[in-house]
């Protein structure tokens, strides 16, 4: 079976998904362009050479329609022949766009693909493409008489289940900072980072975020319907302890051992093992536990053998309850911050997280990465990597 290794990994800098954040002025498809363009520059590759384009995007409306990956690839003066296609797994889109593409190369259907994700949260706010909608149904009510429950209220009962306290949120959420902006000031993320026009650097660390400070924000999920039906819930989720909104790009350059052996690529990393799962949808955020036992027993790895994690921190009380439950050690999780600090710009996130952690095991001499991420409607997308 042919090997799926990672010779590239790119991302834009991560701008506050509001307007007036750094890249607020940049449509979607330049912010994707602007990656795609720079990574076939960095990896020499001839650009009509890529089989495909798989690339993440979740609210895919207004600008982000009329398949958005096509228009970036298009936008950045690259071959005409070559296709793309659209992925939409929600927080995972990208994350999944990477399994197809590595699984893609290991059955042989390519020798040379990209998969990328893009986000531009303050030009298509969360929840556009939804407007008007109840896309639940009548069999989806009968099964969950309540209805299901906005992302934050299940993050709120992740805390209650594995009794996480408010405390430990905020502290938590000022680790990301503090972690990420020692990253940035030692140059960490420089190589990963493409520009786009003067933005050079994450607009979203807050280096001065201190766990006193995040104790004074009012918590954000504590509708009076929502306490009624779920009494268990301490409420500690706040702004400060979830993952910002972000407009952000990256991608990945994904080819077959062969072909990176006849043109002398030099791999940054191979695929190992995948998982994908669903859990209880009222529970939701839940899945990256069994996604990641799952993704490990198949490359045959126990947790103590991964150098690296990146379990993304759409709300603190994630990773917490994930760490909790897999036993890595907090050194090893998410060691440059995470969405807290830098961002979630959904769709973008999977191939963001992998081309943070890559370039970090190269860098530090890791051997093995996992990643997961958690996911609307209780999936989550799980991937081992081994730094080659």
């Amino acid at each position: 079976m042919p090997e799926a290794l990672i010779v590239e990994a790119l991302r834009t800098p991560m701008g506050r998904g509001k307007a007036g954040g750094a890249l607020s002025g940049v449509q979607p498809a330049d912010l994707l362009a602007t990656v795609l363009k720079a990574l076939v520059d960095r990896s020499g590759i001839d650009p009509a050479s890529v089989d495909d384009v798989i690339v993440g995007c979740v609210s895919q409306v207004g600008e982000q329609s009329g398949l958005v990956g096509r228009l970036a690839w298009l936008g950045a003066g690259l071959p005409e022949q070559v296709p793309c296609v659209m992925v939409d797994r929600r927080c995972g889109s990208s994350q999944q766009a990477l399994h197809f593409a590595a699984q893609g190369v290991m059955a042989g259907a390519y020798d040379v693909v990209v998969a990328a994700g893009v986000e531009s949260m303050s030009r298509v706010p969360m929840f556009s493409a939804r407007l008007g909608q109840d896309p639940g149904g009548v069999g989806l009510a009968q099964r969950y008489p309540g209805g299901l429950v906005h992302q934050g209220i299940c993050a709120e009962r992740i805390a209650a289940r594995w009794s996480i306290t408010r405390r430990e949120m905020d502290v938590y959420a000022e680790r990301s900072h503090e972690l990420a902006a020692a990253a940035q000031q030692a140059g960490d993320f420089q190589r990963e980072i493409v520009p786009v026009g003067s933005v050079a650097v994450d607009e979203t660390i807050r280096p001065e975020t201190t766990a006193e400070v995040l104790a004074t924000l009012k918590v954000s999920f504590a509708e009076p319907q929502v306490v009624e039906r779920f009494p268990e819930i301490r409420w500690g989720a706040t702004a400060g302890n979830s993952s910002q909104l972000a407009d952000g790009a990256a991608a990945v350059l994904i080819v077959s051992d062969a072909f990176a052996a006849r043109s002398g690529l030099r791999p940054l990393a191979r695929f190992v093992s995948f998982d994908v799962i669903g859990d209880d949808p009222l529970l939701m955020l839940s899945a990256p536990i069994p996604a990641t036992r799952r993704v490990l027993a198949k490359a045959g790895l126990r947790a103590d053998s991964i150098d690296h994690f990146e379990i993304n921190e759409a709300f603190a009380s994630v990773p917490l309850a994930w760490q909790r439950e897999i036993g890595a050690p907090m050194e090893r999780l998410n060691p440059q911050g995470g969405a807290i600090a830098l961002g979630h710009p959904l769709g973008a996130s999977g191939a963001r997280l992998m081309t943070t952690m890559v370039h970090a095991l190269r860098r530090r001499g890791g051997r093995y990465g996992v990643q997961a991420m958690c996911e609307a409607g209780g999936l989550a997308n799980a991937t081992v990597v081994e730094a080659v």
